[in-house]
C-alpha cells in the first residue's frame, strides 16, 4: 500500500513560494553547519559557502514582496506551507540536541 498523500500546499504567490523555499534552504544549510549536529568540517564549510547564495535569494524574495506592496506576511498560510514541506523536522536540525539522559 502506498503512503498517504501529503496535504496540498496552500495557494501562494510566486514570491511567497520563493520565500518559503529560500527559508527552508537556509534552514537546511544552517542545520548542516550546526556544530552540535555535524561531524565533519568539510561538509559544514560547503554548507556555509552555499549559505551566502541562499540567503541572497531569500533576501531577493522578500525585497520583491516589499516592492510589490506586500507589507504583511500571512503567517498562518506560510506556516501551513512550511509544515507540508516538512519544515518542523528540518528546523530541528538547527537546534542544540537535548543532553543524553534528559
Amino acid at each position: 500500500m502506498p503512503p498517504p498523500e501529503p496535504p496540498p500546499l496552500p495557494a501562494l504567490t510566486r514570491a511567497e513560494g520563493e520565500l518559503v523555499d529560500g527559508f527552508l534552504a537556509v534552514v537546511d544549510l544552517v542545520g548542516r553547519i550546526n556544530p552540535a549536529r555535524t561531524e565533519h568540517t568539510y561538509g559544514a564549510l560547503r554548507a556555509a559557502q552555499a549559505l551566502v547564495g541562499r540567503a541572497t535569494a531569500l533576501r531577493d524574495a522578500l525585497e520583491l514582496m516589499h516592492r510589490r506592496g506586500e507589507s504583511e506576511l500571512h503567517r498562518e498560510t506560510l506556516a501551513r506551507a512550511l509544515r507540508v514541506l516538512d519544515g518542523e523536522r528540518r528546523a530541528r536540525r538547527v537546534t542544540v540536541p537535548p543532553r543524553e539522559g534528559d
